[in-house]
């Protein structure tokens, strides 16, 4: 089973509802999604295993070949390549990979080539649990092939828990997409809920079952509940904002290591979301077959 735990907003404690539910699993898999600024290994301490590049492929022209005419510079929507009457330029950062310029050069021109994005890190945390993190190159602007690739590295045989970029974007989508459960995190703001409304948006979209998870529950405005409520969307967990708790995390410590108490809490959140993810597979299945 693959869960997602994302948030409209940085800053909700996305990461630290990503940490304490995967310890308290114990045999699972963590994939750090958040490839722009991953940091979970600051809390689960991993021993590096291996790091293996991510590559994608970009277009070289062949000068000898290519008669300026435009053709591959008009079909790329993402304007990475340019072409002036004796110049052919590119822009690989924002190049997409899709393959279609070469296919509408009509001298066959284009050849891909291969470019550096950045890496995957394997690393484990104890004999059950495994860490696999993206690392997005510092300047690229295009996160979403190497977060497939992290995906990519899923196993069958356990749980998976994947930490989501903030926000409703692209980086979000990719991560959600064609998991079992997304669980958004959230706080009690003005600004939570406005960020929550878009995020629970796209996971709608997305056709990904979710609940709702609400950090510092006891500090806020009771709008957030409301909006669930008016949208049959489950809180999952409330979490009361706990001094010892910041102190804890601003050590780099997980909450189910500082109080058994928060494992228990987890323990039940997991069991929640389980059985919210078989019973949306279930009604699935059942849709399917009519």
């Amino acid at each position: 089973m693959k869960v997602s735990i994302a948030s409209g907003k940085g800053g909700t404690g996305k990461t630290t509802v990503a940490v304490n539910l995967a310890l308290t699993i114990g045999r699972a898999q963590v994939l750090d999604c958040d490839v722009e600024d991953p940091d979970m290994a600051i809390f689960l301490h991993p021993e590096l295993i291996s790091v293996a590049p991510v590559n994608t492929q970009v277009p070289r022209v062949l000068a000898q070949k290519c008669t300026f005419c435009r053709a591959c510079a008009e079909f790329c929507e993402y304007n990475a390549i340019a072409v002036l009457p004796e110049l052919w330029l590119l822009t690989p950062e924002l190049c997409k990979d899709c393959g279609g310029c070469y296919l509408v050069c009509p001298e066959e021109a284009l050849v891909p080539e291969s470019r550096s994005i950045g890496v995957i890190e394997r690393g484990a945390v104890s004999l059950s649990l495994e860490l696999v993190t993206g690392r997005l190159k510092p300047g690229e602007s295009m996160p979403t092939p190497l977060i497939r690739r992290v995906k990519g590295e899923a196993r069958a045989d356990v749980p998976a828990i994947l930490d989501c970029a903030p926000g409703s974007a692209c980086p979000m989508m990719t991560a959600v997409e064609g998991t079992d459960y997304c669980i958004l995190v959230t706080e009690p703001t003005p600004f939570g809920l406005h960020d929550l409304e878009q995020a629970t948006q796209v996971v709608s979209l997305l056709g990904v079952p979710t609940g709702v998870v609400i950090n510092r529950a006891d500090l806020g405005e009771a709008a957030v509940k409301e909006f669930c409520r008016q949208q049959d969307i489950p809180v999952l967990l409330e979490i009361p904002y706990d001094a010892a708790l910041a102190e804890a995390y601003a050590r780099g410590e997980p909450a189910v290591h500082a109080d058994e108490k928060w494992r228990e809490i987890f323990e039940r959140l997991w069991r929640d979301v389980t059985a919210a993810a078989q019973e949306a597979s279930h009604d699935m299945n059942r849709e399917s077959q009519r």
